[in-house]
């Protein structure tokens, strides 16, 4: 099992939690365990996934869950490879 940590962050707005997952579900990545919250009109998400069974790498996982916020600037999403510890961030302002 090759662990990763999702954290998903943004002004609440319907659907974050489906594109997300849509993405995630297209991909072979499945979900091990979620937690999400909503504070101030504000959601976070955090996510343990398996990535074993997906052809893509960190990196374009990374890349294409990021391209789902900045899209409509809704949200970001930071990934956290948890055996390599491995960051990678979307750098966007959330309004």
């Amino acid at each position: 099992m090759k662990k990763t940590i999702i954290t998903v962050v943004g002004k609440d707005t319907v659907g974050i939690i489906a594109k997300v997952c849509t993405y995630l579900a297209d991909n072979q990545i499945n979900i091990l365990d979620i937690s999400q919250t909503i504070v101030q009109g504000y959601f976070n998400m955090m996510m343990i996934v398996d990535t074993n069974h997906t052809s893509k790498d960190f990196g374009l996982i990374v890349e294409e869950l990021n391209q789902l916020g900045v899209r409509k600037k809704k949200f970001l999403t930071r990934c956290t490879e948890s055996r390599e510890y491995i960051k990678a961030y979307a750098e966007m302002r959330i309004t």
